[in-house]
């Protein structure tokens, strides 16, 4: 009688324990919003692709980690448009209970919905958007800028095609946040290289007709045009610079390129490209692994926003496992404290400032002659460390970085 009273005592101890355990996660559950482009010019980039990895990331962590809360993802369409996005993260957490709003692509919804997330004490996974404003002047200790971001696309391709005799310059910009920090950051690198800037436009968001500001890169002397945009933008102009003879008498150099983009343009179109990117699906065992369990799903490879996505997403869900809590200031306490060690990265690392730091790849597009299977796209020409690729917090003006 004895045996069977403590047993049954020890048993509602431990029913005790699992209960107050839960009831941390506020809720007993988890939701995790996706805040993306679902039909407009950078949907191929992220879009649909990104709910997609992370319903993949959710599955994954449930099956490995055994948590004690449930978990959810509910997504929206913003439209690219900041009060669209902003509304919609003041909707979700208020009265939808969202814990986190992810991946965020383009830089004005960026900024709107971290500045969201700040005043509702909730996450900010930012895993599309570009502007290095993100960790800097805007820079709130709820937010994680993931994947990448201007400086270190431009720090890769920009050095690379400057170093590689390519010294006077014109871009073509987005006339957005975006643009003109990947402007900025392209200028000063080509700069540093010994190279020089003969000019820029800047061009409407999205774009459709490019052929007058492809018309002033051609006559303003410059060996290379530098497009400061993403997406569709940076598609459309790529083609229309091939009908209109620009190239390859001057050469593109894409600042900020997916693989989707040399899909939708051709090996033809794109050979000889320099691009600089987080990811690529190809790079080894693992990756490869990830990306074809994603292409099962989505019939498309991962893009670095898409894979960036399902490693914030693990990232920030193992973390609030670790805790056992959802309460905003400890989870980013933990997720920083954490090194990210996935397919995605190694050794990866939140700085104080929100940034993610991680190696980055300097590729060149492959000739078509060199392509020897569906999505083989790409030669790795350079693995760019951590330490190179981001911009060094010496340099940051983030308030929350001690000097």
């Amino acid at each position: 009688m004895k045996l069977t009273h403590i047993a049954k005592t020890a048993s509602l101890a431990l029913v005790a324990l699992a209960t107050t355990a839960q009831a941390q996660v506020s809720d007993g559950m988890v939701k995790i919003g996706v805040l993306t482009d679902l039909s407009g010019v950078y949907s191929d980039v992220s879009g649909p692709g990104t709910v997609v990895a992370t319903k993949m990331a959710i599955e994954d962590f449930i099956a490995s980690e055994k948590p004690g809360f449930k978990v959810e993802v509910v997504s929206a369409d913003h439209q690219n448009k900041a009060d669209i996005a902003a509304n919609k993260a003041r909707e979700w957490f208020e009265r939808d209970k969202v814990d986190v709003a992810s991946e965020l692509v383009t830089t004005s919804v960026a900024l709107a919905v971290q500045k969201i997330a700040k005043e509702k004490n909730r996450i900010a996974l930012i895993s599309g958007a570009a502007s290095t404003a993100v960790t800097n002047a805007n820079c709130n200790d709820v937010t994680v800028h993931w994947t990448y971001d201007t400086y270190a696309v431009a720090n890769g391709t920009a050095k690379a095609v400057t170093q590689g005799g390519g010294k006077k310059w014109f871009f073509l910009t987005a006339d957005y946040a975006f643009g003109h920090a990947l402007e900025k950051d392209a200028s000063a690198v080509v700069k540093a290289n010994g190279g020089e800037v003969v000019g820029t436009v800047r061009h409407p968001f999205p774009g459709s007709d490019f052929s007058s500001f492809l018309l002033k890169a051609q006559s303003s002397g410059a060996q290379v045009i530098g497009l400061a945009n993403a997406g569709g933008d940076t598609i459309n102009a790529i083609k229309q610079a091939a009908e209109f003879g620009v190239t390859p008498k001057q050469p593109l150099a894409g600042l900020l390129m997916f693989i989707t983009d040399v899909h939708s343009l051709g090996l033809k179109t794109t050979q000889g490209m320099y691009l600089t990117e987080g990811f690529y699906w190809d790079l080894n065992d693992e990756t490869r692994a990830w990306s074809k369990r994603f292409f099962a799903q989505h019939k498309r490879m991962p893009t670095m926003v898409q894979a960036g996505q399902y490693s914030s997403v693990m990232h920030y869900l193992k973390a609030v496992k670790a805790i056992n809590s959802d309460d905003t200031p400890k989870v980013m306490a933990q997720m920083k404290k954490m090194p990210v060690n996935d397919f995605f990265a190694k050794n990866g690392k939140i700085r104080d400032d929100g940034r993610m730091v991680h190696d980055m790849y300097l590729l060149q597009v492959k000739k078509p002659s060199e392509s020897k299977t569906p999505w083989d796209y790409y030669n790795v020409k350079a693995t760019i460390p951590a330490a190179e690729a981001f911009q060094p917090l010496s340099e940051s003006t983030c308030p929350l970085v001690k000097k």
